[in-house]
């Protein structure tokens, strides 16, 4: 098993500075911990766990994909006692077999943003409505080119090979957003629609971002939409555009609505993103494992959904009809990182 990153624990001292004998420990597994996302998502937890007098332990990858740090992670978590677990998934599906084993012993186990792969192996999900997130882009894209559309030639900057949910879900949101007919829902790739020039990967960072952009310009030079997963993603994409004096006349659009992907919008390096809510992900996601550890309830979904729905909100500065969003202005007031 690969070393155990990034493990802090935030203890919340009692009356007189004693700490409780009551208290409850929680384990926060995220897939890094330097995207923006995820130090937002442990701030969180780190904020509801001293509010309720919790012990929060909190790991994370090496990098996004590093899927047996994970399951290291989840066992270090059920032998120390965990009352639950939240969890953002490198391999939705993979990891199954460890939750299972932590379930089995009695540990809670939400996922944070990205459903595992069935999503009912985890006993809840808190997360944004991803494919919509991905619909709110892609209908942007198909309203800022108009007739154009019709011709567009389309970049999909993508997750990893192994296609967690959180990548499938945005992708397809996105190209049904877009008014393009999908194949399989659950899985990216296997479209046939010409104006997809192609897929590519990008680990979620902005180095993987760059390549894969050079690597789908290579196969069409005259790619002018970009979909990306991610904003650190999409400022790789950028620098690629920028390097062959392409950056005015391409769409760049992404999910996340980090501070720095806010800023991005406003400066016009992205057309339009969709804002995600991390903070609110683990906070909820504290109280759901004080309730359970309390008397076992656990937490309700969103009406008519599979999860329980923290928002999103479109953020672009050039709205087209039909699809409401706000502006970077106000974006930048409830963003993060």
């Amino acid at each position: 098993m690969k070393k155990l990153l990034a493990t802090t624990a935030v203890v919340v001292m009692g009356f007189a500075g004693a700490v409780s004998a009551q208290s409850v420990t929680a384990c926060l597994i995220t897939k890094t911990d330097t995207n923006p996302f995820f130090v937002k998502m442990k701030e969180g937890a780190e904020a509801k766990a001293a509010e309720l007098g919790m012990t929060l332990k909190s790991f994370a990858g090496k990098v996004d994909g590093d899927h047996e740090t994970q399951v290291a992670a989840i066992e270090t978590c059920i032998l120390d006692g965990a009352k639950g677990i939240l969890l953002t998934a490198s391999d939705t599906s993979s990891i199954t077999t460890a939750v299972k084993q932590a379930r089995d012993a009695g540990v809670l186990v939400i996922a944070l943003d990205t459903p595992l792969d069935p999503i009912d192996a985890a006993d809840a999900t808190f997360a944004t409505d991803n494919f919509l997130a991905g619909e709110l882009i892609g209908k942007w894209a198909a309203g800022k080119l108009g007739a154009e559309a019709a011709n567009a030639k389309i970049a999909m900057l993508d997750l990893a090979v192994s296609q967690p949910s959180v990548d499938v879900l945005r992708d397809q949101g996105f190209l049904q957003g877009f008014g393009i007919e999908l194949g399989d829902p659950n899985k990216w790739g296997d479209e046939t629609d010409p104006r997809i020039v192609g897929n590519d990967i990008t680990s979620g960072n902005e180095e993987g971002g760059r390549k894969a952009m050079e690597n789908l310009l290579a196969k069409d030079p005259s790619i002018n939409v970009v979909y990306t997963i991610n904003e650190p993603a999409a400022a790789g994409a950028y620098e690629a555009l920028k390097s062959i004096g392409r950056e005015k006349d391409v769409l760049i659009v992404s999910v996340d609505g980090g501070c720095p992907g806010v800023a991005n919008v406003k400066d016009g390096v992205i057309g339009a993103t969709s804002q995600q809510y991390p903070l609110l992900m683990a906070s909820k996601g504290v109280e759901a494992i004080a309730a359970w550890a309390k008397d076992g309830t656990k937490p309700a979904n969103t009406d008519g959904k599979d999860f329980f729905d923290t928002g999103v909100t479109l953020i672009t500065d050039a709205p087209v009809d039909g699809v409401d969003s706000i502006d970077s202005a106000k974006g930048a007031e409830l963003c993060w990182g």
